[in-house]
């Protein structure tokens, strides 16, 4: 009777990343030794979605297909916008080029990180890092009270949006279409002061540069009848992991604004 002897182990595909939120997911479901090289974005503490001693292990891409078909990986995941000429030059090179567009809910993005991590070969990773995602995103029941996420140069998402799901789920009604936005939109701050939400959630203020928002004298006597919450620009930028500690946060100032 011959011996069988077992098949060698598939090699695990080497990735690179060109967009900082799929950075973050590979973080989670890689082996890190797979990962070339991840976006550039993620060494700039403005940008990235993942803590920068982690980030500054790997090597970086600024995402040109010069750049990416250097570092010879079997696989290239991206975000829904690339370059179309890095996009032929990709595939006139035959690099697998794989585009995950920005999701709009929740089980989107947890799809997406399936997604991610079946395409690097740990379906299992994606399928527990999806479940926590869900998990942590749990629909609240109850009163809704107004909120408004407020970013860097009066950036708000509107509805259908991801951080419109998140609020949604930790118990907010967001004050978004108050103001007629849509979408990813800009908002004054003159037409925030005339009608102000019951919770500002600012991003600003998260980040160092709150004083304009918190300080300006018509939201200061407002009083008791605003609270403006930090909220740090990570946890609005990108879906997959940063949702859980998104959720946590909302949920904290919702329990706040409650009292």
């Amino acid at each position: 009777m011959p011996l069988l002897l077992g098949a060698a182990p598939v090699r695990a595909p080497r990735v690179v990343s060109i967009n900082p939120c799929l950075d973050a997911i590979l973080m989670h479901v890689a082996d890190h030794a797979q990962i070339v090289a991840i976006s550039s974005y993620s060494h700039d503490p403005r940008a990235t979605s993942i803590p920068l001693a982690q980030a500054r292990r790997f090597a970086t891409t600024s995402g040109t297909a010069e750049e990416v078909v250097a570092l010879r990986p079997d696989i290239v995941v991206a975000g829904g916008h690339v370059a179309p000429a890095t996009v032929a030059a990709l595939a006139r090179l035959r690099v697998h080029l794989v585009q995950y567009p920005v999701s709009a809910t929740v089980e989107e993005s947890a799809q997406q990180v399936r997604d991610v991590a079946a395409a690097v070969g740990h379906a299992d990773r994606g399928a527990v890092l999806g479940a926590r995602i869900l998990a942590a995103a749990r629909p609240a029941t109850g009163r809704r009270i107004p909120a408004l996420i407020y970013g860097a140069g009066g950036l708000v998402p509107g509805g259908g949006t991801l951080p419109d799901d998140l609020l949604r789920r930790a118990g907010f009604a967001n004050a978004s279409m108050i103001y007629g936005l849509q979408r990813w939109d800009v908002l004054p701050l003159e037409y925030l002061i005339s009608r102000p939400p019951r919770v500002l959630l600012s991003v600003a203020a998260a980040e160092g540069g709150g004083e304009r928002v918190e300080r300006h004298p018509a939201l200061v006597r407002l009083g008791r009848r605003i609270m403006v919450a930090p909220f740090a620009a990570r946890l609005m930028n990108c879906g997959g992991p940063a949702i859980i500690a998104a959720m946590a946060r909302l949920r904290d100032v919702h329990a706040e604004a409650a009292r």
